[in-house]
């Protein structure tokens, strides 16, 4: 009996080293390397280009890093119903992906996303003038054997012709601003459902933001030129403008795209324009019974970039002499450095920020007692 309960004893030992070792469990197949289809595809129409963008997958459709990855292909088709990339209009080379761990944990770190991005450039023959038509585009990410999942959500770009740029854009600086000028497109006013606005951007020399100026529209009766009022002077600035098409949706919103932009026109906003003339100026005498002197009073400036006013004074036959030290700050001056029987000429010029002075104003005298 002792003898039958240590060979039981040795029995139950081995049993729980097997389990404590592990046994295998049912086998996996072996994952395909599929790479996970692209789910966020954009597309930006400009001109008669179409530029796609999307996230490179990193994982297989088994949510493992993705090893062997090939090239990506590009479809494009006028059907919205898509379900496969049978005839690719190009490819993109299989990308370069970082590096990552073949066993994911909680206390790895992400890994970085790669953009990925084609240009398709639309053959004239897709183009028309149907605002309803659309040109669709899906992608296919293939793995390193040229299989694929699937194919990425479908995205659409206006199938319509775009309006050719400007060729005799022009920027002027002036006293009042950025004169932008160009000559109305022949022959394209607003046609049926269409309709197109001239877009100006701005951009500051060493940046790297579009700032749109302003819009005009696409009619017979429309302006052509646009004057830029919120540049800063004595910055560089380029300007451009492109032709945009708003295509009219049943939600009463619009779909719109650029046509290519006009060569950007670089302008110095340097100033050397003077104020306004001031206007208005009175003299006045006051002096009975105490030290005689003589106010002036005259139109304020309304410059936003006005520093200051200069006060001239003369006597008859004599060249005016500016008479204040620095420059006025208000629309009025006080001359206290008159003599009795005197008869004094006034004049006053308006003074901006960048130092440019303007004629003096008409004159106005007053004679002391």
């Amino acid at each position: 009996m002792a003898q039958f309960v240590s060979k039981l004893v040795l029995l139950i030992s081995g049993t729980a080293g097997l389990v404590g070792c592990g046994v295998p469990g049912v086998p996996k197949p072996p994952s395909l390397e599929l790479p996970e289809p692209v789910a966020d595809l954009r597309a930006v129409r400009k001109g008669d280009s179409v530029y796609l963008v999307w996230t490179a997958p990193s994982d297989t459709t088994d949510r493992l890093p993705l090893r062997h990855v090939g090239p990506t292909r590009i479809c494009r088709s006028l059907d919205s119903a898509m379900s496969e990339c049978a005839n690719p209009v190009g490819e993109v080379p299989a990308p370069q992906l970082p590096g990552a761990s073949p066993q994911k944990t909680k206390s790895a770190k992400p890994v970085a996303k790669v953009q990925a991005n084609y240009t398709d450039n639309l053959p004239r023959a897709l183009l028309g003038e149907n605002p309803g038509a659309r040109i669709f585009y899906t992608v296919s990410v293939l793995n390193g054997n040229g299989r694929s999942a699937g194919i990425s959500n479908v995205v659409h770009v206006p199938a319509v012709a775009a309006q050719p740029p400007l060729s005799d854009f022009q920027a002027q600086v002036t006293a009042e601003g950025v004169v932008l000028s160009w000559t109305r497109i022949p022959g394209a006013p607003e046609t049926g459902a269409l309709r197109q606005t001239y877009r100006v951007y701005r951009r500051l020399e060493g940046g790297n933001t579009d700032t749109v100026v302003g819009e005009v529209s696409v009619d017979a009766s429309s302006a052509t030129q646009l004057v830029d009022h919120t540049f800063e002077w004595e910055k560089t600035y380029s300007y451009r403008v492109s032709v945009v098409t708003l295509i009219p949706e049943e939600d009463r919103t619009e779909t719109q795209f650029e046509g290519d932009d006009t060569p950007a026109v670089r302008v110095f906003a340097h100033d050397v324009f003077p104020p306004a003339v001031p206007s208005g100026l009175q003299a006045v005498f006051s002096g009975v019974g105490q030290q005689p002197f003589i106010d002036l009073i005259w139109a304020p400036d309304t410059d936003a970039d006005l520093a200051g006013y200069n006060v001239f004074r003369h006597e008859a036959g004599a060249e005016p002499v500016k008479i204040n030290s620095e420059l006025v700050k208000t629309s009025a001056f006080r001359d206290m450095n008159v003599a009795s029987g005197t008869t004094y000429v006034y004049s006053v010029s308006a003074v901006d920020v960048r130092g440019n002075e303007s004629a003096r104003s008409q004159e106005a005298s007053e004679a002391i007692p």
